[in-house]
């Protein structure tokens, strides 16, 4: 299965290259557009706003770090980390899972 988004500023061209695009596809036309691959779309009167606000909280539930308090830098930029550094996880696939889902 492929996703395709029409977007563009001339709705009527829209109107007639969905039809047109069907004809010759297969095509089931969700209508507006709100979320996409985990990405938030809204529209304002200036345009889109895209946003991920749903993906990141359901990640931090999942992770169980909803309620962690936020910060500018997580982890100080001038540390050198070696194979000793800090402690080891419990669960170490739970901190891949993690930062696969931030990729």
């Amino acid at each position: 299965m492929d996703d395709i988004i029409a977007i563009g500023l001339d709705v009527a061209y829209i109107d007639q290259f969905i039809p047109h695009f069907a004809s010759r596809f297969s095509l089931k036309d969700l209508g507006s557009l709100s979320y996409f691959l985990g990405v938030e779309i809204m529209p304002t009167t200036h345009g889109l706003f895209i946003g991920q606000h749903n993906y990141i909280t359901n990640l931090l539930e999942c992770m169980g770090m909803l309620d962690t308090k936020p910060a500018i830098t997580p982890l100080v930029v001038t540390q050198t980390l070696s194979a000793n550094s800090g402690f080891p996880l419990e669960v170490p696939k739970d901190f891949r899972a993690a930062v696969g889902s931030l990729l």
